[in-house]
């Protein structure tokens, strides 16, 4: 397998393809309220920011689908002076605040990659981050940032993610399998965006989205999120509040 990467810039046709890789996600991270501010104007406001990896042989298929978003650092005004704690809802929404107002972005952030099931174990979310490196020093950014979801955090549910995202193994990487591609590429984990993306829903909303009976206050374990749910039923809500990992790559 050889693989490609196009931004949407290049390939506008294949975002139909890229789009069927949605399913690997956990139902609930769907409905995060932040997410339309950019999904529904990425491909228009932002088509040299968006990657798809495709099989040279088969190039009409995505396997692999990438998505980051420029915005502006260090205002003026000393506004964005550090990265954000509310991580990737905040930097969708500066990245949106930046293009309404006209302001030059001066940093680049991922937001998202994604392969398609039946392609993962291959490191091509690995090829995917070090296109995102050069495209952004390709386009004059000196920054690359992104606020990562650790992909074995959902098997420690109840850890904090100030312990875990600094754990490391023998030889000084991270423990995280995905932490770790982010280091090896020259990455540098910065801090803890520790409510990066925040997602409410109504009981029957989340039974819907979990297919668990969310009948008691407090926390409860779903699977595949980083943390437990905050459940309140006298108030017929709940709550998932994800934290994720800033890592910094200078360019």
């Amino acid at each position: 397998m050889t693989l490609s990467f196009h931004t949407h810039a290049e390939r506008a046709e294949l975002a139909d393809s890229a789009d069927e890789i949605v399913a690997v996600w956990p139902e609930f991270m769907l409905w995060d309220p932040i997410a339309n501010l950019y999904f529904s104007h990425h491909l228009e406001r932002h088509p040299e920011f968006v990657f798809y990896a495709v099989d040279e042989e088969d190039p009409d298929v995505v396997l692999a689908r990438g998505f980051s978003v420029p915005f502006a650092m260090e205002l003026d005004d000393g506004r964005r002076a550090t990265l954000p704690d509310s991580g990737w809802d905040r930097v969708v929404m500066w990245a949106t605040a930046d293009h309404q107002a006209g302001r030059t972005p001066n940093v680049v952030s991922a937001l998202e990659i994604s392969v398609r099931p039946g392609y993962l174990g291959r490191g091509i979310s690995a090829q995917m981050v070090a296109t995102m490196r050069a495209n952004a020093r390709r386009m004059g950014f000196s920054t690359l940032v992104a606020p990562v979801r650790p992909n074995a955090k959902h098997l420690e549910p109840d850890t904090p993610m100030s312990e875990y995202a600094f754990r490391t193994r023998s030889d000084g990487l991270p423990a995280d399998p995905w932490l770790r591609v982010h280091v090896r590429l020259g990455g540098r984990i910065e801090s803890v965006a520790s409510c990066s993306m925040t997602i409410p829903g109504t009981l029957a909303e989340w039974r819907t989205w979990t297919g668990l009976p969310v009948d008691r206050s407090g926390d409860l374990t779903v699977p595949g999120a980083l943390v437990p749910v905050h459940v309140d039923v006298e108030h017929d809500h709940a709550v998932y509040v994800e934290p994720n990992v800033w890592v910094r790559h200078d360019l």
